[in-house]
């Protein structure tokens, strides 16, 4: 079973970056697809992106294209989701999710389909 831990969220002016970083533990992080949700208040959670196992693979939600990405460092067991010219729609608390996967092409963007997740981490864009 992995534990996730999110780090990084804050406050920034609109136009401004953040790296979030979400650092797995209790299991082979590399086995994982890893994805990054985000929830507004009064909002669903909704994708934001997702990393295949070894990274090559990768997915954007259509309104952060552009603007974030989302990286994975397997030896240290973290996958980050660099935030660029934020804007104030942007404010969510974001949550990492893994999920075990044997495919390593795979990358899913619904939560359904992750297992895990970490505690979130609000990022907060003022404008």
């Amino acid at each position: 079973q992995v534990q996730l831990a999110e780090f990084g969220g804050g406050l920034v002016q609109a136009g401004g970056s953040l790296r979030l970083s979400c650092i797995a533990s209790g299991a082979t992080f590399g086995h994982y697809v890893m994805g990054w949700f985000r929830q507004a208040p009064g909002k669903e959670r909704e994708f934001v992106a997702g990393i295949g196992r070894y990274g090559a693979k990768l997915e954007y939600a259509e309104p952060v294209k552009g603007r974030f990405t989302i990286s994975r460092e397997n030896a240290k067991s973290t996958v980050y989701l660099q935030v660029n010219s934020l804007k104030p729609e942007d404010t969510a608390v974001y949550y990492c999710a893994a999920d075990y996967q044997s495919n390593t092409n795979v990358i899913f963007d619904t939560p359904l389909q992750y297992e895990y997740w970490g505690q979130g981490t609000q990022v907060t864009v003022s404008s």
